[in-house]
């Protein structure tokens, strides 16, 4: 059969999604989804946007822009809405990182970050977390030209670093870009949001998905210097200048009016998460130190794919990523205290043999 495929794209890897099944009804703690509802502000935004879905969105998503920067104390010039934050690191990478530009970002991080530099041919230097999979910052300082990419808090690991380690690095590797990945920053980390203003070398990715309770939107957004949005804007326009649909820029507006309701929403979450991983540890589990809404964690005695095909025997779903050094970890999001009881009780079965 013809091949019509261009030949630089034939090995390109996709990335993998977390599973989304219809055979059964699953408890999902498998993609870091919010356990609650959007605010009823919200519902009401979508409902009322659906009379005005024949026209297009404001490609300039003035009044996002307008709100989100009212909420973070910055200019709209400092915000650029997308499709999904995952639209940012797309656009940061083809931006910013090339052959001569490499993209640097850790060896255990979000899976995206490989599969944009296998799309745009961008050369990857991969960092090897610690042992303890903690980032050693001394490696993203130096560098003379590129794209650093840190997710923090990280993915799968969920650990953070500090505001000042993301100074440092900015200031110390003045001629990269650095982009900082927040998507999970809410539910426990410090933001580096305020140093955008003082270094131009800065760029923060935020999402709607995990604290906004609004994945299905697919909203997230880049703050940074004038200078920076301008140029991920300008390939945005040429790209698909119309990316934020309609109903994501009036769910998004009314998200951030409504803000005290998700504060309360992640408050919960980051509970949930430390009584579900105080749990876990009594049960003989290892875990890391998550600052996200989930818990990253592995048990001496069990394989973690054995425990993903038992739990997903019983109705619930878990995250294996099979790498060579994530291959006995498991990845669990963060639902109501009703499903972490649930989660925790069916493992205290499996643990005693008690599911087959």
């Amino acid at each position: 059969m013809k091949e019509f495929l261009i030949s630089k794209y034939k090995d390109v890897e996709p990335y993998v999604p977390g599973e989304q099944p219809r055979d059964k009804k699953y408890l999902k703690l498998n993609t870091n989804e919010s356990p609650y509802s959007p605010s009823e502000a919200v519902l009401k935004a979508v409902a009322d946007s659906a009379s005005s879905l024949q026209l297009y969105p404001d490609p300039a998503c003035r009044d996002l822009k307008a709100a989100l920067a009212g909420s973070l104390g910055l200019q709209p010039e400092n915000i650029l809405p997308t499709n999904g934050s995952d639209e940012v690191l797309s656009l940061s990478f083809m931006a910013y990182a090339h052959d001569e530009k490499p993209a640097y970002y850790a060896d255990v991080t979000y899976g995206f970050y490989d599969v944009l530099s296998g799309l745009f041919g961008v050369k990857a230097k991969h960092f090897a977390l610690r042992d303890d999979f903690t980032i050693d910052i001394s490696e993203y300082c130096g560098l003379d030209s590129g794209l650093i990419v840190i997710a923090n808090p990280n993915a799968p690991t969920g650990i953070a670093i500090g505001v000042n380690e993301i100074e440092k690095i900015c200031k110390e590797s003045p001629d990269c870009v650095v982009l900082i990945d927040e998507a999970y920053v809410e539910f426990g980390a410090e933001s580096a949001v305020g140093l955008v203003t003082k270094y131009p070398n800065l760029i923060v990715s935020r999402t709607y998905s995990k604290s906004m309770s609004l994945a299905g939107a697919r909203l997230g957004y880049a703050i940074a210097n004038e200078e920076r949005i301008r140029e991920l804007e300008t390939l945005k326009y040429t790209l698909n200048p119309y990316s934020v649909n309609r109903t994501a820029l009036a769910a998004g507006v009314a998200a951030v009016e409504d803000i005290e309701y998700y504060k309360n929403n992640c408050r919960l979450v980051a509970e949930t998460r430390d009584r579900t991983a105080e749990r876990l540890k009594e049960l003989g589990f290892e875990l890391t130190d998550s600052k996200t809404n989930f818990v990253f964690c592995r048990h001496p005695g069990v394989q973690a794919s054995e425990l993903t095909d038992k739990l997903r025997q019983a109705g619930i779903l878990v995250r294996h990523f099979t790498g060579e050094r994530t291959n006995d970890w498991l990845r669990i999001s963060i639902g109501t205290p009703e499903d972490m009881l649930a989660l925790t009780n069916t493992l205290e079965e499996i643990l005693n043999g008690g599911r087959v």
